[in-house]
């Protein structure tokens, strides 16, 4: 048999994300190649389509995911499509890469788990910083002692509400927990939570008090949570989306008896680093097209070369704390 040498990509979802990050950093792969693209507006797909010389176009999911021509599906659509396209793919015998959170409820992870077995195709999930150069130093530097053991970690993330968050007539969808799971903490904690997952191994228990301080929507709008990772390390986070501009933050603090470790997830700041040796600003680049490490590891899996652990098993672990710190379980 012919070893096959490219995967033929039918993408669901024409929206930012698809636009921004998904395009240039797939076009960047000369092994991927972009067949097919879904909305469901038929003239935003094809406009879409020709716009990036993409051959077919659909409006509707079930016509994509039963290509012949696709091997795999890429979804970026709001979070609460998200389990019922990832669900179709696999049934249609396609893999599947789908933007984070991987569902806005941990059950819905939990179905996709199961498909993903039952028809043995993998579910890859956009948890690309675990990929990075940057996130790969922070992960060097715990294990080579740069902190020594360490003791806890904790997530600070503030930020000064959006000009659309103001209008409560037309929030964006990250707003409606019935598409997006819940406000802005279901959009943005993921990235973090998969991180010190990915640094710490699982959190075992979790726990959240939410709130709404600014009045702006019904979404919560301020978080604070504890848990406690298996190896029995417990960690805090706080999260505030309606903070003054002078309170902005986007940091994980990491204390360890040897010394202190703090990074962004977001900003890519560099890294402060305080121990016994002294005090390091260290600045790690990390490529244009920050989706682009991932994907090469999705690629290799899918053309037999290599295994890629970023998929919906490990992913699920986040939807379980964060709906544990929401009270949704």
């Amino acid at each position: 048999m012919e070893e096959r040498k490219s995967v033929k990509w039918g993408f669901i979802g024409c929206g930012e994300a698809t636009e921004r990050h998904a395009i240039p950093a797939f076009s960047a792969l000369p092994e991927a190649e972009i067949v097919a693209v879904m909305s469901r507006t038929q003239s935003h797909a094809r406009d879409f389509a020709h716009k990036h010389h993409i051959r077919r176009w659909y409006n509707d999911a079930q016509n994509l995911v039963t290509d012949p021509d696709i091997d795999a599906v890429y979804i970026a659509t709001p979070p609460s499509t998200h389990a019922t396209y990832a669900v179709s793919a696999l049934m249609a015998g396609k893999a599947v890469y789908v933007e984070k959170p991987l569902a806005t409820h941990y059950d819905d992870c939990l179905r996709i788990n199961r498909v993903s077995a039952r028809y043995g195709l993998p579910c890859f999930v956009a948890y690309y910083r675990r990929y990075l150069p940057y996130f790969q130093r922070v992960k060097s530097l715990i294990e080579e002692g740069a902190v020594g053991k360490v003791l806890t970690a904790q997530i600070r993330f503030a930020a000064a509400p959006r000009e659309f968050d103001y209008n409560n007539r037309n929030l964006p969808w990250r707003l409606q927990p019935d598409i997006a799971g819940g406000g802005y903490f279901y959009d943005l904690a993921p990235h973090q939570l998969d991180l010190l997952q990915h640094l710490f191994g699982p959190v075992v228990e979790a726990q959240g008090y939410t709130a709404n301080r600014g009045g702006l929507y019904t979404a919560e709008d301020t978080v604070a949570a504890s848990m406690l990772f298996h190896s029995g390390m417990p960690a805090s986070g706080t999260w505030s989306f309606v903070a003054h501009e002078s309170a902005r933050e986007d940091r994980i603090l990491i204390l360890g008896d040897g010394g202190q470790l703090s990074f962004s997830v977001f900003s890519y700041s560099p890294l402060h680093l305080i121990n016994m040796k002294g005090e390091y600003h260290i600045k790690v680049d990390n490529p244009s097209f920050v989706q682009l490490p991932l994907l090469r590891e999705i690629h290799d899996h899918l053309l037999g070369h290599s295994i890629c652990r970023c998929d919906s098993v490990s992913a699920t672990p986040t939807n379980w704390v964060m709906d544990r710190i929401l009270g949704k379980i």
